[in-house]
């Protein structure tokens, strides 16, 4: 039995990119590079499916995030920097001089 191989992003960009110019047939491919047709088509496939992420803008579609979640999380944040202090207090009224304050 032998190791799974793990090809790098870049080898598998480039065989697809090569699958893709179809110059050389996927048996060609497959002898050439050492991998498999079928994995072949698969990255080809990847390669066409995801060709449209390549012209997005970063940062252009921001995630909508409601003023529901927006005020369910500052609930959340309010009740956790009280659960702090309390915890942080009473740490501090029972060790004394020894525990640290926050």
């Amino acid at each position: 039995m032998t190791k799974r191989k793990n090809h790098l992003p870049n080898f598998k960009a480039k065989v697809a990119l090569e699958a893709i110019r179809e110059e050389m047939t996927m048996a060609e491919l497959s002898k050439k590079y050492g991998v498999h047709p079928t994995q072949i088509g698969t990255w080809k496939r990847a390669v066409i499916e995801n060709m449209s992420t390549a012209f997005t803008r970063r940062g252009s579609i921001p995630e909508q995030v409601s003023i529901a979640d927006v005020d369910k999380l500052h609930s959340k944040i309010g009740q956790l920097v009280v659960e702090r202090d309390f915890l942080a207090d009473a740490s501090h009224q029972l060790l004394g001089t020894r525990g640290k304050k926050w």
